[in-house]
């Protein structure tokens, strides 16, 4: 089977899971990932500055326009590499490419992560596509429980959304034993609001009053980390907090094989940006540690509260440090739970179980997934 990944966009750093698909579905898959989609046959200049100036003044003058020269750029793209399922990754992309997999009679798996199914903004502006492309898709893939219920309250057929939480490398993390680490709170996380990297600084901080010789390294970058730098100095705990950046993937691993903890914040955004199912809290998991962090998005689904962490309402930063405190000061339950949050994400949540999900929805929709008119 011919697999094509689409992404409206390079991927980032952090598109670990979307590099996962490519990487490791047992197809012949092919990333395209071009934006705008250029067409192969267009001229040098359409493909350079001048052809994203003229893109943009389309969309602004003429959506019907501009949405016919996306459709034939992906009918061109998707002609020359004969793909037998397309994979969208995001909504949003699913919504350029359905006029070409409609023209083309090729099944479009859609796959949600997490912004495309909640930010407010996001869901106005394609409320219309979204509709269409319901009713067209063979099938949706939601990245955690809640996002799977929203998609079908937003009128998705309950039949075509499958829930397929990301997978993590059980081989790449492991290791940690928190009973003999230093007590160290680990956060990895892009530095945004939805992750709430300011209020687990306020956790922490919260912590550290009764355990001084706690301390928490940050790993990531992002347009917080500048106010989070100013923030711990302000509450006073610059000497206790390392802000690493970003950091490759097998530093990530050490350092979780080297912590007692590890915590995420994650809250609703104003924007209404909620998460998928966060793949450091996987990750840190895999590694053996135990995860202090809040009831968002799927980290309910990946996080047992008292048996593989301990997890918190949204902006409880109260009831964080206390569940960082008890887990500083408990180094034996802290082991505990570690144990189990290696085993419970090893069983249902490694990468190979998440491929061979997702592969089970592609290739039913490879032996006559559906594909239809928006009229139908």
């Amino acid at each position: 089977m011919r697999i094509c990944v689409v992404k409206n966009g390079p991927l980032n750093y952090s598109e670990t899971f979307i590099r996962q698909h490519v990487e490791a579905l047992p197809a012949q898959t092919s990333l395209l990932d071009d934006w705008p989609p250029w067409a192969q046959s267009g001229s040098f200049w359409e493909r350079g500055l001048p052809g994203r100036v003229l893109y943009r003044a389309l969309r602004l003058l003429s959506r019907e326009a501009y949405e016919r020269r996306i459709t034939s750029a992906y009918v061109e793209h998707f002609r020359r590499l004969r793909p037998d399922v397309v994979l969208a990754e995001f909504g949003p992309t699913g919504v350029a490419v359905m006029g070409a997999c409609r023209q083309l009679g090729l099944p479009l798996v859609v796959h949600f992560h997490g912004y495309d199914a909640s930010v407010r903004e996001v869901l106005g502006r394609y409320a219309a596509g979204y509709s269409l492309m319901f009713r067209q898709a063979a099938a949706l893939v939601a990245v955690s429980r809640r996002m799977q219920a929203r998609l079908i309250e937003m009128g998705a057929p309950p039949e075509i959304v499958h829930y397929n939480p990301c997978g993590v490398s059980c081989e790449r993390f492991g290791g940690a034993e928190p009973s003999r680490s230093p007590p160290v709170v680990l956060a990895v996380a892009r530095f945004v609001e939805v992750k709430g990297p300011l209020l687990t600084l306020e956790a922490f901080a919260g912590a550290l009053k009764d355990c001084p010789e706690a301390r928490l390294r940050m790993i990531g970058d992002g347009p917080l980390l500048g106010e989070c730098r100013a923030h711990a100095a302000g509450l006073g705990i610059e000497h206790a907090v390392t802000f690493m950046g970003r950091q490759p993937h097998h530093v990530v691993a050490e350092e979780m094989r080297r912590a007692r903890l590890f915590a995420q914040h994650s809250v609703e955004a104003a924007s209404g940006a909620v998460e998928g199912t966060p793949v450091a809290v996987l990750e840190a998991g895999a590694s053996g540690l135990p995860v202090v962090a809040t009831r968002h998005g799927g980290i309910a689904d990946v996080v047992s509260d008292g048996e593989t962490g301990l997890l918190v309402a949204e902006r409880d930063v109260a009831g964080m440090a206390r569940s960082m405190l008890r887990l500083l000061r408990g180094p034996s339950e802290a082991d505990a739970l570690g144990t189990a949050a290696r085993l419970r994400v090893c069983q249902q949540f490694s990468a190979e179980r998440s491929i061979e999900r997702l592969w089970a929805v592609i290739e039913d929709c490879g032996d006559g997934g559906r594909v239809q008119t928006p009229s139908s």
